[in-house]
Protein backbone atom coordinates (compact mmCIF):
# COMPACT_ATOMS: atom_id res chain seq x y z
CA UNK A 1 0.00 0.00 0.00
CA UNK A 2 1.16 3.61 -0.47
CA UNK A 3 1.88 5.79 2.35
CA UNK A 4 -1.00 8.08 3.28
CA UNK A 5 1.31 11.17 2.50
CA UNK A 6 2.19 9.54 -1.18
CA UNK A 7 -0.08 9.65 -4.31
CA UNK A 8 -0.86 6.79 -6.54
CA UNK A 9 1.05 8.57 -9.06
CA UNK A 10 4.31 9.05 -6.90
CA UNK A 11 4.15 6.00 -5.27
CA UNK A 12 4.38 4.90 -8.93
CA UNK A 13 7.01 6.76 -9.78
CA UNK A 14 9.19 5.89 -6.41
CA UNK A 15 8.78 1.94 -7.72
CA UNK A 16 10.14 2.51 -10.68
CA UNK A 17 12.76 4.17 -9.59
CA UNK A 18 14.14 2.10 -7.42
CA UNK A 19 14.37 -0.82 -9.46
CA UNK A 20 16.32 -1.52 -13.08
CA UNK A 21 14.74 -1.75 -16.57
CA UNK A 22 15.17 -5.29 -16.75
CA UNK A 23 13.64 -5.88 -14.00
CA UNK A 24 10.69 -3.88 -14.58
CA UNK A 25 10.73 -5.63 -17.95
CA UNK A 26 10.34 -8.84 -16.54
CA UNK A 27 7.35 -8.78 -14.27
CA UNK A 28 4.75 -7.08 -12.67
CA UNK A 29 3.35 -6.95 -8.84
CA UNK A 30 -0.13 -7.15 -7.52
CA UNK A 31 0.78 -4.02 -5.43
CA UNK A 32 2.11 -2.09 -9.20
CA UNK A 33 -1.15 -3.19 -10.73
CA UNK A 34 -3.20 -1.91 -8.11
CA UNK A 35 -1.72 1.60 -8.19
CA UNK A 36 -1.93 1.55 -11.92
CA UNK A 37 -6.36 0.97 -11.57
CA UNK A 38 -5.81 3.39 -8.56
CA UNK A 39 -4.86 6.02 -11.43
CA UNK A 40 -6.83 4.92 -13.69
CA UNK A 41 -10.35 5.09 -11.77
CA UNK A 42 -12.30 7.63 -13.52
CA UNK A 43 -9.49 9.18 -15.76
CA UNK A 44 -10.86 10.95 -18.46
CA UNK A 45 -9.29 12.82 -21.58
CA UNK A 46 -9.60 16.38 -19.86
CA UNK A 47 -7.25 14.65 -16.97
CA UNK A 48 -4.92 13.19 -18.98
CA UNK A 49 -4.62 16.37 -21.00
CA UNK A 50 -3.91 18.48 -18.39
CA UNK A 51 -0.92 16.26 -16.93
CA UNK A 52 2.62 16.61 -17.07
CA UNK A 53 3.65 16.16 -20.62
CA UNK A 54 6.52 13.19 -21.22
CA UNK A 55 9.08 16.40 -22.08
CA UNK A 56 8.44 18.19 -19.08
CA UNK A 57 8.71 14.75 -17.15
CA UNK A 58 12.48 14.37 -19.12
CA UNK A 59 13.35 17.79 -17.60
CA UNK A 60 12.35 16.80 -14.15
CA UNK A 61 13.03 13.43 -13.76
CA UNK A 62 15.71 12.28 -16.59
CA UNK A 63 14.52 10.45 -19.82
CA UNK A 64 15.70 7.20 -18.91
CA UNK A 65 13.03 6.93 -15.32
CA UNK A 66 10.35 8.19 -17.69
CA UNK A 67 11.50 5.01 -19.62
CA UNK A 68 11.04 2.83 -16.71
CA UNK A 69 7.89 4.44 -15.64
CA UNK A 70 6.49 3.34 -18.95
CA UNK A 71 7.74 0.03 -18.83
CA UNK A 72 6.42 -0.66 -15.83
CA UNK A 73 3.14 0.57 -17.08
CA UNK A 74 3.47 -1.94 -20.45
CA UNK A 75 4.49 -4.87 -18.08
CA UNK A 76 1.39 -4.15 -15.91
CA UNK A 77 -0.88 -4.04 -18.68
CA UNK A 78 0.86 -7.10 -20.57
CA UNK A 79 0.33 -9.02 -16.92
CA UNK A 80 -3.16 -8.49 -16.45
CA UNK A 81 -4.08 -10.06 -20.02
CA UNK A 82 -5.05 -13.69 -19.78
CA UNK A 83 -3.32 -14.55 -23.58
CA UNK A 84 -0.53 -17.50 -23.99
CA UNK A 85 2.45 -15.24 -25.78
CA UNK A 86 3.27 -11.86 -24.57
CA UNK A 87 5.88 -9.39 -25.50
CA UNK A 88 9.05 -10.37 -23.71
CA UNK A 89 11.12 -7.96 -21.67
CA UNK A 90 13.43 -6.50 -24.45
CA UNK A 91 10.09 -5.66 -26.68
CA UNK A 92 8.82 -3.56 -23.78
CA UNK A 93 11.70 -1.89 -23.00
CA UNK A 94 11.79 -0.84 -26.88
CA UNK A 95 8.27 0.29 -27.27
CA UNK A 96 8.74 1.80 -24.27
CA UNK A 97 11.72 4.04 -25.63
CA UNK A 98 9.82 4.90 -28.74
CA UNK A 99 6.75 5.91 -26.78
CA UNK A 100 9.02 7.98 -24.96
CA UNK A 101 10.27 9.47 -27.95
CA UNK A 102 7.39 9.61 -30.13
CA UNK A 103 4.87 11.13 -27.96
CA UNK A 104 6.75 13.46 -26.10
CA UNK A 105 3.49 16.64 -26.23
CA UNK A 106 1.47 14.03 -24.33
CA UNK A 107 1.30 12.91 -20.73
CA UNK A 108 1.93 9.42 -19.08
CA UNK A 109 -1.50 9.30 -17.80
CA UNK A 110 -2.91 9.23 -22.11
CA UNK A 111 -0.03 5.69 -22.50
CA UNK A 112 -2.20 4.88 -18.88
CA UNK A 113 -5.57 5.65 -20.22
CA UNK A 114 -5.19 4.28 -23.73
CA UNK A 115 -4.13 0.63 -22.04
CA UNK A 116 -7.49 0.62 -19.83
CA UNK A 117 -9.82 1.91 -22.64
CA UNK A 118 -8.04 -1.02 -25.13
CA UNK A 119 -8.78 -3.69 -21.54
CA UNK A 120 -12.09 -2.09 -21.45
CA UNK A 121 -13.80 -1.49 -24.62
CA UNK A 122 -13.96 -5.30 -25.62
CA UNK A 123 -11.10 -5.48 -27.05
CA UNK A 124 -10.17 -9.24 -28.44
CA UNK A 125 -6.41 -10.11 -28.46
CA UNK A 126 -6.92 -13.72 -29.55
CA UNK A 127 -4.93 -15.45 -27.17
CA UNK A 128 -1.61 -13.70 -28.11
CA UNK A 129 -0.39 -10.04 -27.80
CA UNK A 130 2.51 -8.84 -29.81
CA UNK A 131 4.42 -5.24 -29.87
CA UNK A 132 2.52 -4.14 -33.39
CA UNK A 133 -0.60 -4.76 -31.57
CA UNK A 134 0.43 -2.73 -28.26
CA UNK A 135 2.06 0.47 -30.59
CA UNK A 136 -1.82 0.09 -32.67
CA UNK A 137 -3.87 0.42 -29.71
CA UNK A 138 -2.14 3.28 -28.24
CA UNK A 139 -1.91 5.09 -32.10
CA UNK A 140 -5.77 4.49 -32.12
CA UNK A 141 -5.82 6.08 -29.10
CA UNK A 142 -4.27 9.16 -30.01
CA UNK A 143 -6.37 9.18 -33.34
CA UNK A 144 -9.29 9.42 -30.75
CA UNK A 145 -7.55 12.01 -28.80
CA UNK A 146 -6.81 14.20 -31.94
CA UNK A 147 -10.45 13.69 -32.77
CA UNK A 148 -11.75 14.64 -29.24
CA UNK A 149 -9.46 17.80 -29.18
CA UNK A 150 -10.74 19.29 -32.45
CA UNK A 151 -14.30 18.58 -31.29
CA UNK A 152 -13.88 20.58 -28.11
CA UNK A 153 -12.19 23.52 -30.14
CA UNK A 154 -15.40 23.73 -32.38
CA UNK A 155 -17.79 23.65 -29.50
CA UNK A 156 -15.47 25.99 -27.54
CA UNK A 157 -15.77 28.42 -30.81
CA UNK A 158 -19.38 27.73 -31.43
CA UNK A 159 -19.97 28.79 -27.59
CA UNK A 160 -17.98 31.86 -27.97
CA UNK A 161 -19.48 33.00 -31.22
CA UNK A 162 -22.88 32.42 -29.43
CA UNK A 163 -21.63 34.38 -26.30
CA UNK A 164 -20.74 37.16 -28.76
CA UNK A 165 -24.18 37.16 -30.53
CA UNK A 166 -25.85 37.55 -27.35
CA UNK A 167 -23.44 40.25 -26.49
CA UNK A 168 -24.04 42.05 -29.80
CA UNK A 169 -27.51 41.62 -29.38
CA UNK A 170 -27.84 43.10 -26.21
CA UNK A 171 -25.45 45.84 -26.74
CA UNK A 172 -28.03 46.50 -30.09
CA UNK A 173 -30.37 46.37 -27.87
CA UNK A 174 -29.36 48.66 -24.70
CA UNK A 175 -27.43 51.13 -27.47
CA UNK A 176 -30.60 53.46 -28.55
CA UNK A 177 -31.63 53.41 -24.85
CA UNK A 178 -27.91 54.94 -23.79
CA UNK A 179 -27.74 57.57 -27.00
CA UNK A 180 -31.61 58.71 -25.84
CA UNK A 181 -30.47 59.44 -22.08
CA UNK A 182 -27.53 60.60 -23.16
CA UNK A 183 -29.04 62.90 -25.51
CA UNK A 184 -31.81 63.95 -23.03
CA UNK A 185 -28.62 65.66 -20.39
CA UNK A 186 -29.20 69.30 -20.29
CA UNK A 187 -26.39 71.59 -19.68
CA UNK A 188 -25.94 72.92 -16.19
CA UNK A 189 -25.04 76.24 -17.97
CA UNK A 190 -27.79 76.33 -20.40
CA UNK A 191 -30.13 79.42 -19.44
CA UNK A 192 -33.53 76.85 -19.96
CA UNK A 193 -31.89 73.90 -17.88
CA UNK A 194 -34.30 73.67 -14.89
CA UNK A 195 -37.15 74.59 -17.37
CA UNK A 196 -36.45 71.72 -19.48
CA UNK A 197 -35.47 69.31 -17.23
CA UNK A 198 -39.15 69.84 -15.63
CA UNK A 199 -40.51 69.32 -19.31
CA UNK A 200 -38.33 66.03 -19.49
CA UNK A 201 -39.88 64.95 -16.17
CA UNK A 202 -43.39 65.46 -17.26
CA UNK A 203 -43.06 63.70 -20.27
CA UNK A 204 -41.66 60.26 -18.69
CA UNK A 205 -44.48 60.44 -16.43
CA UNK A 206 -46.99 61.06 -18.55
CA UNK A 207 -45.71 58.22 -21.05
CA UNK A 208 -45.00 55.77 -18.11
CA UNK A 209 -49.09 56.14 -16.86
CA UNK A 210 -49.92 56.14 -20.52
CA UNK A 211 -52.05 59.50 -20.63
CA UNK A 212 -49.87 60.04 -24.24
CA UNK A 213 -48.50 57.46 -26.51
CA UNK A 214 -44.87 56.69 -27.47
CA UNK A 215 -44.90 58.34 -30.46
CA UNK A 216 -46.00 61.56 -28.39
CA UNK A 217 -43.36 60.99 -25.86
CA UNK A 218 -40.84 60.77 -28.14
CA UNK A 219 -41.89 63.94 -30.23
CA UNK A 220 -41.50 65.57 -26.77
CA UNK A 221 -38.36 64.45 -25.76
CA UNK A 222 -37.23 65.48 -29.31
CA UNK A 223 -38.44 68.69 -29.02
CA UNK A 224 -36.28 69.28 -25.64
CA UNK A 225 -33.17 67.92 -27.53
CA UNK A 226 -33.21 70.49 -30.28
CA UNK A 227 -34.11 73.14 -27.66
CA UNK A 228 -31.08 71.94 -25.50
CA UNK A 229 -28.85 72.88 -28.93
CA UNK A 230 -27.05 76.44 -28.24
CA UNK A 231 -25.55 77.43 -31.97
CA UNK A 232 -22.56 79.55 -32.21
CA UNK A 233 -23.18 83.30 -32.33
CA UNK A 234 -19.94 84.80 -34.22
CA UNK A 235 -21.63 88.69 -34.31
CA UNK A 236 -21.65 88.24 -30.28
CA UNK A 237 -18.56 88.46 -30.61
CA UNK A 238 -16.27 91.30 -31.50
CA UNK A 239 -13.61 91.02 -34.40
CA UNK A 240 -10.24 91.23 -33.46
CA UNK A 241 -9.46 95.23 -34.75
CA UNK A 242 -13.03 95.90 -33.15
CA UNK A 243 -12.16 94.61 -29.31
CA UNK A 244 -8.46 96.47 -30.18
CA UNK A 245 -10.63 99.86 -30.25
CA UNK A 246 -12.87 97.87 -27.44
CA UNK A 247 -9.77 97.94 -25.26
CA UNK A 248 -8.07 101.15 -26.20
CA UNK A 249 -11.90 103.26 -25.54
CA UNK A 250 -12.17 101.61 -21.84
CA UNK A 251 -7.98 102.53 -21.57
CA UNK A 252 -9.12 105.90 -22.32
CA UNK A 253 -12.25 105.98 -20.06
CA UNK A 254 -9.93 104.48 -17.35
CA UNK A 255 -7.62 107.86 -17.51
CA UNK A 256 -10.08 110.37 -17.60
CA UNK A 257 -11.57 108.79 -14.49
CA UNK A 258 -8.38 108.57 -12.71
CA UNK A 259 -7.37 112.17 -13.92
CA UNK A 260 -10.79 113.52 -12.50
CA UNK A 261 -10.85 111.86 -9.32
CA UNK A 262 -6.53 111.98 -8.36
CA UNK A 263 -5.65 113.89 -5.18
CA UNK A 264 -3.90 117.00 -5.88
CA UNK A 265 -1.59 115.95 -3.18
CA UNK A 266 -0.45 113.16 -5.15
Amino acid sequence: MAPANQTPESHLLATAAAATTSALAAESTAETRAMLADIGLGLTRAQALAAPKIFQLNHRIGQREVVKLLVLILRAFVDSLRVKEKPDAADLITLADDLARTYTHDSVKDIILALKEARTGGHNFYQALDVSTLYKLIADYFEQKACFLENRHLDQKANGASTQAADVKLLGDAAPRMLEHVAQQIPADHPNAEGLRQKLTITNQKARRGLITPEQAAQQRAEARAATQRKARPDWKASPEAQQQIDKRHRQENRKIMERYRSPNL
